[in-house]
């Protein structure tokens, strides 16, 4: 029984609870703008890009001696420029996430306090960003249990918001494809929402016998699966209420079609996950400069909080356009570093994988191809 627990709940938990956040919450609006066709298109390339690189990584972790990250395998197989590159990339793909957590955390408080005064989405992400960054300087984080209680939360929310907007579904409110609108918005917001190689080696910590990471191919896939079904339910549920109205955080676009309550349970649900995640991803971008650049703590604390609020303070404050940036960057610049290390790896492994995938090179370098276009296509869209 113990082994189930682990092959099927366990490790997809990990793998399903890293990749779903904020990202969900963004992708009914660009949905809506593109059409569902190009939606889908998006998901489907994309969904299987990201889940091949999954694939890879985890197969990259079977075959090195030892608990390694990415920044490490980047220097053991590729080497130092090449980690120097992946640390930027890191440290880059991670301020922006910490920035369009404060503001969508910001919309979704103005949600919550709206009957209490008339405050600004600026005011209540100030708030939000001094309580949370209050915890980071004090390298408070968040415990196991209470992780799982957010999780638990997130989910039940998804699935009540989706409960509550069948009997208004209208298939009126669907545009297979959008016109008026680029149809390259859709890439880097969809992309955002699926990587979660970050949670690839500590889900294979979780399995440790031999036998039990054999079913690492198996837990990567069916995670996969479980989150494309749960992405594809929520954008249709959503689209098929508020249509064209559709906003970029969802839930103020439901407002008028669910009601108060609804949306505030919904707001409430956000604001605790947003403020887990910026804890997880604060902290862990902070002891990335006091651990490997070697900074004193008060100045990875100053750096690693406060640029993210300075970018908003000084006007970046579109969700959809930070999550797209951040998608673009984090899965060109990584998703195509861990392709190479997946090829160095099949010939300097240190141990026989639990799984070994027997992919040709052109699908290798058509996959590269996909990540760099679609990098080209995010710089072409937002200039």
């Amino acid at each position: 029984m113990q082994k189930v627990n682990k092959i099927f709940f366990l490790g997809p938990s990990v793998l399903i609870g890293t990749v779903v956040g904020a990202g969900i919450f963004g992708l009914p609006y660009v949905v809506s703008r593109s059409g569902i066709v190009p939606g889908l298109f998006y998901f489907l390339i994309l969904g299987g890009a990201v889940l091949l690189i999954h694939l890879f990584f985890g197969e990259v972790i079977l075959r090195t001696e030892g608990k390694c990250r990415l920044p490490g395998l980047v220097q053991k197989y590729l080497g130092k420029k090449e980690k120097i590159l992946t640390g930027v990339s890191v440290i880059v793909g991670i301020t922006g996430a910490l920035l369009a957590y404060i503001i969508l955390a910001g919309d979704f408080l103005k949600i919550l306090f709206s009957s209490l005064g008339n405050f600004s989405s600026f005011q209540l992400a100030f708030v939000f960003w001094i309580v949370l960054s209050f915890f980071i300087f004090r390298g408070i984080k968040t415990i196991a249990p209470a992780e799982i209680f957010t999780n638990i939360l997130f989910f039940l929310v998804i699935f009540v918001i989706i409960g509550f907007c069948l009997p208004k579904f209208d298939l009126s409110n669907f545009a297979l494809i959008n016109p008026s609108a680029s149809i390259f918005l859709p890439y880097g917001v969809i992309l955002f929402s699926l990587i979660g190689w970050s949670a690839i080696p500590e889900m294979i910590e979780i399995f440790k016998t031999p036998e039990e990471k054999k079913n690492t191919k198996k837990v990567i896939i069916l995670s996969t699966i479980i989150i494309l079904f749960l992405y594809f339910c929520f954008i249709m549920a959503v689209l098929g209420v508020s249509g064209k109205v559709t906003s970029f955080d969802t839930l103020s676009g439901l407002l008028p079609f669910l009601g108060e309550k609804i949306i505030f349970f919904g707001a409430l649900a956000g604001v605790i996950t947003l403020a887990d995640s910026f804890l997880v991803l604060g902290l862990y971008l902070r002891n990335t400069f006091i651990y490997d650049l070697k900074f004193s703590k008060n100045l990875s604390f100053l750096i690693s909080c406060g640029v993210p609020f300075l970018l908003y303070f000084l006007g970046l404050r579109s969700f959809i356009t930070t999550i797209g940036f951040v998608g673009t960057i984090i899965g060109a610049i990584e998703g195509i570093i861990i392709i190479l290390i997946f090829k160095k790896a099949k010939i300097l492994g240190e141990r026989t994988p639990e799984y070994s995938l027997n992919i040709p090179s052109f699908l290798l370098y058509f996959l590269i191809l996909i990540l760099i276009l679609g990098a080209i296509s995010q710089i072409y869209f937002y200039l």
